[in-house]
């Protein structure tokens, strides 16, 4: 088990923020009555086979209803490991368990340390295990997972805001779910300790408890890394409209993926893509306005074959949807730009912003049109 990193600052255990009337995007800040946990779910561990677990401090083994079952030493690693529905956990059987360490301590999962506690189970002969933390203190570490810290604080004020109206909205979806969020691009990355930072937790801390919200409601604050010059209309790349994922000019011409460009022999291109054989040429495509691609017909040797531009993205490990496919002899060249979906916040749009002096305010209020900063009354989970 790794050593425990030494703290940068303890989160409040609790907290309350009382609904407030402050600045908002656009001059006034909405209160927005909604409650929501303080507490996040977060899936560290989804159904492995094994998992090593440990605390920083002596920890206590409880049962789901919070009957103390025993303790696991300072310094001890576990292994947990799961036959159908029951869980072993050191001496310690049953379908799952809290894990909390006492004392402020840390907890240790596959070697990664982590804030809060986790509840361990077995599903199906698998492991799980799900980190619950303070909502701040969660964000602590997704701003670091998602932004360099070195980046300026008006970015990464930017990136607490729409994180924390994110993280919000996919609770409020997931309620009767085991988690709210896992760990990893497919929601926020996370990755404890390790990612936080004096900076991002200055940022958290400078924004703590507001939100986006349309019309009252949180919004989905979806973000990406590089957009390439443009963001996208929602109904153009998921297709139900959304009033505030507005296609924008982008300000991340300094990101090194706004130009990127790939290229596969022809041998590498067929493995990639099965049923087409050799690739002869590109017959038909459909882009968005901005030029992302919703979908390509390739000829092939043996079929044509029409893939969504996600398929091929995904086929073929392109860094976005915005790209031109060209046969060069033996080669297929693809040039391309941006990284991500281009909705939403772009992280490097951000940092071209922030570095010609716009607030945080005004980043958000360019890339979530119409939205209002608000703040959160937030309560336990009950």
């Amino acid at each position: 088990m790794a050593s425990p990193p030494a703290p940068l600052r303890r989160p409040q255990s609790r907290w309350l923020l009382q609904i407030t009337l402050a600045l908002s995007l656009l001059g006034s800040m909405a209160a927005l009555p909604v409650r929501a946990a303080v507490e996040m779910r977060v899936a560290l561990a989804d159904r492995q086979a094994r998992v090593s677990l440990g605390s920083s401090t002596p920890a206590q083994v409880k049962t789901q209803p919070g009957q103390v079952l025993g303790q696991i030493p300072q310094g001890r690693s576990l292994t947990l490991t799961a036959q159908a529905d029951t869980l072993r956990l050191g001496d310690w059987r049953g379908q799952g368990f809290w894990v909390e360490p006492t004392a402020g301590g840390y907890v240790c999962v596959n070697d990664q340390w982590y804030r809060g506690r986790v509840w361990v189970a077995a599903t199906a002969g698998q492991v799980t295990v799900v980190n619950t933390l303070d909502l701040e203190a969660y964000l602590y570490s997704v701003l670091g997972g998602e932004m360099p810290s070195s980046w300026p604080q008006e970015a990464l004020k930017a990136q607490a805001v729409a994180a924390r109206s994110y993280a919000l909205y996919q609770r409020q979806r997931h309620q009767a779910g085991p988690y709210d969020v896992n760990s990893t691009t497919a929601h926020q990355v996370y990755k404890g300790l390790a990612a936080e930072a004096p900076s991002t937790l200055a940022a958290v801390n400078a924004t703590r408890g507001q939100v986006l919200t349309y019309g009252g409601q949180l919004i989905e604050a979806v973000f990406h890394a590089s957009s390439g010059g443009h963001t996208e209309n929602v109904e153009d790349i998921w297709q139900r409209p959304v009033p505030y994922l507005r296609s924008v000019p982008d300000f991340d011409q300094q990101a090194p993926v706004f130009h990127w460009s790939q290229t596969f022999s022809i041998g590498q291109f067929q493995q990639r893509i099965p049923g087409l054989g050799q690739l002869l040429g590109v017959a038909h495509q459909r882009r968005t306005p901005q030029g992302r691609v919703m979908a390509i017909e390739l000829q092939g040797s043996q079929a044509s074959r029409t893939l969504s531009g996600t398929e091929l993205r995904q086929a073929l490990g392109l860094r976005s949807n915005l790209f031109t496919l060209t046969l060069q002899g033996n080669q297929v060249r693809v040039e391309g730009r941006g990284y991500g979906h281009g909705l939403g916040l772009s992280q490097w749009g951000a940092r071209g912003l922030a570095l010609q002096g716009y607030s945080y305010q005004q980043i958000l209020a360019h890339y979530y049109q119409g939205t209002a900063l608000s703040q959160v009354q937030v309560a336990r989970r009950p």
